[in-house]
């Protein structure tokens, strides 16, 4: 056995003062243990949710038809924007406004017969007061002066028809919206009832989704629910429930309200939908759990800033936060970072922030 080696004396003070200041160091941080990063485990009122899938719709998705039949003269191109009012197609309206024509001249035919028939009526009047008029004349000329004012009331009636009929031959936008659809061309015939173009109002959408009856019960109207797509995420709030399921899926159909900023007709989401009553339940930061071969674990931190390891089984996720059923209670601090390589009975420096952040 070899003696030991004395110290050498030869060294100078400071290089020994800080030798020993290390050597402290190094058994300082060993008795403190590992830094780590921990939390506290919450109780929170939480409902279990299922995802489903659900499409962003126009509130106002149409059909624009034809009212009259004619010829098409113009319509309206796909990606054209259109006010309300707007022309969206023109029909050839050449024969309605002749038609329109030859009924306002009847109504000026029939208003000089009505004007004659009155001022030959009060002449006739004046003369029977001097017992120099028939009582048949009088009376021809009540009738005549009856059958004009019939004739004048035909021919505005036809008037106003005509108006109406060539108002028809333009199909206009009843709200603002795009054109999506043309389903006639320029010079095609057009029965009345025959579809023209398509207009979809982007700016009032709504998400359509289909969903089983086990989930009516917990879907009311007027409440907000969650939808996402990509990294994109929303709310709406429910607008129409159908408590009337389809024949086929037996599904039944929800549609929320929603902002249209950031969305688009057509759009694919899915919405998170209650399955259950809502409870209250113990939950920790996703980042407590550790995955291990023998299941799910979380390490709590005892008194004597040691760590306990406790194996948990999860439930329902919320956000950043999952809950956890097993030995971990509210109020428990567990670890979130550096939880990968601990071991049970391991000291270590517990902090609400990471070191140096």
């Amino acid at each position: 056995m070899k003696p030991e080696t004395p110290f050498p004396s030869s060294f100078p003070p400071a290089v020994l003062l800080l030798f020993a200041m290390i050597s402290g160091t190094g058994l300082q941080a060993a008795d403190n243990g590992v830094p780590v990063v921990i939390s506290r485990a919450e109780s929170r009122t939480l409902t279990p949710m299922q995802q489903v899938a659900g499409t962003l719709i126009s509130r106002n998705d149409t059909r624009l038809a034809a009212q009259v039949e004619g010829q098409v003269v113009w319509v309206a191109d796909v990606g054209t924007q259109l006010a309300s009012g707007e022309a969206a197609t023109r029909l050839d309206d050449t024969l309605v406004r002749e038609e329109l024509a030859e009924n306002e001249a009847s109504i000026l035919r029939a208003q000089a017969s009505v004007e004659f028939s009155r001022a030959e009526l009060r002449r006739l009047e004046q003369l029977a007061e001097k017992s120099h008029a028939a009582e048949s004349r009088l009376d021809q000329v009540r009738l005549d002066l009856a059958v004009a004012r019939s004739e004048l009331s035909v021919a505005r009636a036809r008037t106003s028809r005509s108006r109406e009929k060539l108002e028809r031959t333009s199909i206009r936008a009843p709200f603002n919206g795009v054109v999506t659809e043309r389903f006639i061309q320029t010079g095609e015939w057009a029965d009345a009832g025959t579809a023209v173009v398509r207009l979809v109002d982007t700016t009032a959408l709504e998400v359509q989704a289909w969903v089983p009856v086990v989930m009516l019960p917990y879907i009311q109207s007027g409440m907000v629910l969650d939808f996402s797509a990509n990294e994109t995420e929303g709310s709406g709030r429910v607008r129409t429930l159908v408590p009337v399921g389809d024949r086929q899926s037996r599904l039944y159909e929800v549609r929320l309200a929603v902002d249209a900023d950031g969305w688009s007709s057509g759009q694919g989401v899915r919405i998170s939908i209650p399955t259950a009553e809502s409870r209250m339940a113990t939950v920790v930061p996703r980042d407590a759990l550790v995955m291990r071969r023998d299941g799910i674990t979380v390490f709590r931190i005892t008194a004597d800033n040691t760590v306990e390891q406790v194996s948990v089984t999860t439930g329902i996720a919320s956000g950043d936060h999952i809950e956890i059923t097993g030995g971990i209670r509210p109020g428990d601090a567990v670890v979130i970072r550096g939880n990968e390589r601990l071991r049970e009975g391991q000291a270590v420096q517990p902090s609400e922030t990471l070191p140096g952040a």
